[in-house]
């Protein structure tokens, strides 16, 4: 984004600080809301240029900067989401959150090859983790937005009223609606140790083709998720049954010499890259409960892989979770 300069003057805005640093809060508010860190900038960047869109005069009567951008930025992830329903319904396959790398091993996959500024990128905790992050996916918009700004960033809900258009009584139970779902589909999460050891394992029956590992270390009703979104093959409905999903890391054993499995964390939990000379062709999120995998995510469609690459793409690498 270009810094704006004071209309007429020449002269930098003395306000840009105080307004640009509000962007880290906002690329983290919207990213939870929409799933998407490319939705996420795009929303960002017009949020951005409403307010400067303003006159000076008009921004000086803005008492609160911070909560003006944060409501803009709430009502556009709001539209967004609207629209996002209606475009996921033709998605090809599943459609699954874009996962985010560890801060220390961001890149940001940009033509003009400009590193990611420290401050823009996300900050990992348990409301990005996956699990909670699909359930999210199954909210309403309004119920999504309300939860979010309420039980996430902590807004009040006259405050979150003013984003979703609705009174704080609405707000207060759309919140509620969504705090049920999320206890209804989310189990207790494991400890990130035993999580640890328990991808660690995975990876390791995976490598050495041991079938009998591998649905040792699933839940007998575990599901599997790919996403490559008709850019690259990949299974277009969740795959179902730990012998199943074991047969199917099997049946590619072949296709698998070529690829490097790597332990990372996969917004901010423990997960798994494929690499192809090394570049990124498939992140898997995983889902423990107690000991087994519960739930595995595998998000293969490049679009979504921005932050884990700024190399060339290689479209036709076959992977776990591919269209057979």
């Amino acid at each position: 984004m270009t810094t704006p300069a004071e209309p007429g003057g020449g002269r930098l805005d003395p306000g840009l600080a105080v307004i640009m640093g509000e962007r880290r809060q906002l690329i983290n508010l919207a990213y939870r809301l929409l799933g998407s860190l490319a939705d996420a900038e795009d929303v960002i960047q017009e949020t951005y240029a409403r307010w400067y869109a303003m006159s000076r005069q008009e921004q000086d009567a803005i008492a609160a900067p911070g909560a003006w951008l944060t409501t803009v930025a709430g009502r556009i992830c709001l539209n967004v989401l609207s629209s996002a329903r209606a475009r996921r319904e033709t998605y090809v396959g599943e459609w699954i959150p874009e996962p985010l790398p560890e801060p220390a091993e961001w890149m940001s996959g940009r033509s003009d090859g400009v590193s990611a500024d420290p401050a823009d990128r996300v900050t990992l905790d348990e409301s990005v983790n996956m699990a909670f992050l699909v359930v999210l996916e199954s909210m309403t918009p309004a119920e999504r937005v309300a939860f979010v700004l309420h039980d996430v960033f902590r807004y009040s809900f006259a405050e979150v009223a003013e984003i979703v258009g609705r009174t704080p009584a609405a707000c207060r139970q759309l919140a509620s609606s969504a705090r049920r779902r999320i206890r209804a589909t989310q189990a207790p999460a494991a400890p990130a140790p035993l999580q640890a050891r328990v991808i660690r394992d995975f990876k390791r029956a995976w490598e050495a083709k041991d079938i009998n590992a591998l649905i040792g270390l699933l839940d007998p009703a575990a599901t599997a998720t790919a996403d490559g979104g008709g850019v690259v093959g990949a299974v277009l409905h969740p795959m179902e049954g730990a012998e199943q999903i074991a047969r199917s890391l099997l049946h590619l054993e072949g296709r698998l010499r070529d690829l490097t499995l790597l332990e990372r964390t996969v917004n901010g939990w423990p997960g798994l890259v494929a690499e192809l000379d090394g570049v990124t062709v498939s992140v898997y999120a995983f889902e423990v409960a107690g000991d087994r995998i519960k739930r595995i995510w595998a998000v293969r469609n490049p679009d979504k892989l921005r932050p884990w690459t700024a190399g060339p793409r290689h479209p036709t690498t076959t992977t776990w979770m591919d269209a057979r």
